[in-house]
């Protein structure tokens, strides 16, 4: 095989991924040096393409960002007028009052806003400022030196044949070092479980916990629409099967952000989290909401829920891990962009006072001590045990044991349950198929519900087909060997796109299919096998869903 030779560019911040958190480490290191030579790599066909959020925005990490954001134009204009949150049986629902609930759950001062949106405008306000922002440029791999420290990353490699080898449009890619690597690809990305690995990031921390988000935007009847409305539920359909919940965002144009979330500890491989989305929305209440509307766009992705328990170390020998790649979702709250935010400030400050010391390469360690005692950590710390209490004890105690918990902590400053930790894997809390009873799902109708392929293609999604599959299989038979006799085949269920099938044709042995085309980049499957045979790595650049207004 022919050696690749790349060329090499030099920069001082390599930042890896166009969200919330990159955009802000960017931003932030223009403000503190105009002369500070910054690169973001984005793997989306454009900023936002990716981007996929609720979201209900707490302002903080903006404030403290771009505080003229405002002035600026940024696109953050519904707040938050009316909040509401429901526990919901088959045919009823019961309104939890909002007074009992801690300070911290109020959505008052908020804004509900399209993420996708707000990092495009964050992404002009970058390059104002003279950040090079290089979207279709995927990050395939990481550049190491001579001392193991992280020197850079290889993006923008094309070209390559199904089975690997170099096609005839082949480009080998660039490699872009920095004297610092930030890496900010959200959920589970390839490059951030690669350093996580190899530096043992983990090591003393719980494992990251897991949810799949599922989310439509519809256009309404305009006579149900109230802008500015937040409404939460939990229950109904999911009952003790799982833990999540749905949102029900009204944005403007007569809009609403229909969204669902499944937590991935769920036992019961039987379990089918987009047809738990599908069924929730012909619940009489948000059947009515809906009647007469249209959807307009589909998505999903995968959230961190471990919280303060499972944030790793977030530095490594020559770069941090920031956003989503550290695990700063407030789960109670469903909010983690503000925290995306604090974590690229507080990044490049540690960049900017590192580089100005005439260092490069090594930890920036004042980052570590800022994330966990800072902002962040006082956010995520005051709500660390309302997971662990809904793994552990289910819905109805955990609202009760979670809102007494950050109450005392919101008071007090501290819990009378200590730090509750985290037990197994998501993939690990996976259950044999034998001890658990199938479940007899509705075929989608078509006007409220729909099947899966149908909805992927409202994420606009694309994969040029002759790339090699980036979703890898560590062992080919076990999906068909291992995972259907053992686990009913989880699957072909666990994905929210439909990318995994198994084929069974007469007279002929069961085939393990991965239509990876149909791929939305949730990494579900990498984080829920049971075997843990699903590697996900990064397509080439520009392909994969291309959200609108997410």
């Amino acid at each position: 095989m022919t050696e690749i030779v790349r060329e090499a560019m030099e920069y001082d911040v390599v930042i890896v991924g166009a969200g919330p958190a990159g955009l802000s480490a960017a931003i932030r290191l223009k403000q503190l040096d105009a002369d500070l030579d910054v690169v973001v790599l984005e793997k989306g066909s454009e900023v936002g393409a990716h981007i996929l959020s609720g979201a209900v925005l707490d302002p903080c990490g903006l404030d403290a960002l771009i505080p003229d954001w405002k002035e600026k134009g940024a696109p953050i204009n519904v707040p938050v007028k009316e909040d509401n949150f429901y526990v919901l049986g088959e045919a009823g629902k019961i309104r939890v009052p909002n007074f009992p609930m801690p300070r911290l759950m109020n959505n008052h001062g908020n804004y509900i806003v399209s993420m996708a949106n707000v990092c495009r405008w964050m992404a002009e306000q970058a390059e104002e400022l003279g950040v090079e922002i290089f979207p279709g440029m995927a990050c395939s791999e990481l550049v190491y030196g001579e001392n193991g420290e992280v020197k850079g990353v290889v993006a923008g490699e094309f070209g390559k044949n199904a089975d690997g080898t170099q096609g005839p449009g082949y480009e080998p890619g660039m490699e872009l070092h920095g004297k610092y690597v930030f890496l900010s690809e959200g959920v589970r990305g390839s490059l951030s479980k690669e350093v996580m690995a190899k530096y043992d990031l983990s090591k003393g921390h719980c494992p990251q916990k897991f949810g799949i988000g599922m989310k439509e935007i519809w256009e309404i009847d305009p006579e149900k629409h109230r802008e500015g409305t937040v409404t939460h539920t939990m229950g109904w359909p999911l009952g003790s099967n799982a833990g999540g919940g749905s949102f029900i965002y009204h944005l403007d144009n007569n809009q609403v952000y229909v969204g669902f979330v499944v937590h991935l500890n769920y036992e019961n491989p039987h379990l089918f989290p987009y047809m738990e989305f599908q069924r929730f929305k012909h619940h009489p209440m948000v059947a009515e909401l809906l009647k007469g509307g249209k959807r307009v766009a589909y998505g999903a992705r995968a959230i961190s829920e471990g919280g303060y328990q499972s944030i790793p170390k977030v530095t490594f020998p020559g770069g941090a891990l920031l956003g989503c790649s550290a695990g700063l979702v407030n789960v109670p709250r469903i909010k983690g962009n503000h925290n995306a935010m604090l974590s690229g400030k507080a990044a490049a400050e540690a960049a900017f006072d590192a580089i100005k010391a005439g260092r490069q390469s090594d930890e920036l360690t004042s980052y570590e001590a800022e994330l966990r005692e800072g902002a962040i950590g006082q956010d995520l710390k005051k709500v660390r045990n309302v997971k662990p209490l809904w793994s552990k004890f289910g819905l109805t105690a955990s609202l009760a044991l979670g809102g007494l918990d950050m109450h005392m902590n919101e008071k007090f400053g501290k819990s009378f349950l200590g730090t509750l930790r985290h037990g197994k894997t998501d993939a690990a809390a996976t259950g044999k198929a034998a001890d658990h009873k199938p479940i007899d799902y509705p075929r989608p109708d078509g006007v409220l519900s729909f099947d899966r392929l149908t909805n992927v293609s409202f994420s606009f999604t694309n994969h040029e087909e002759s790339q090699p599959a980036h979703l890898q299989l560590k062992d080919p038979s076990i999906p068909v060997n291992v995972n259907l006799p053992e686990y009913a085949g989880p699957s072909a269920r666990y994905c929210p796109a439909g990318v995994y099938e198994f084929v069974e044709e007469e007279g002929k042995d069961t085939r393990f299919v991965v239509n990876f085309q149909n791929c939305v980049h949730c990494k579900t499957c990498d984080i829920k096998d049971p075997s843990q045979n699903i590697n996900w790595t990064t397509p080439q650049g520009g392909d994969g869903p291309n959200y609108p207004n997410m």
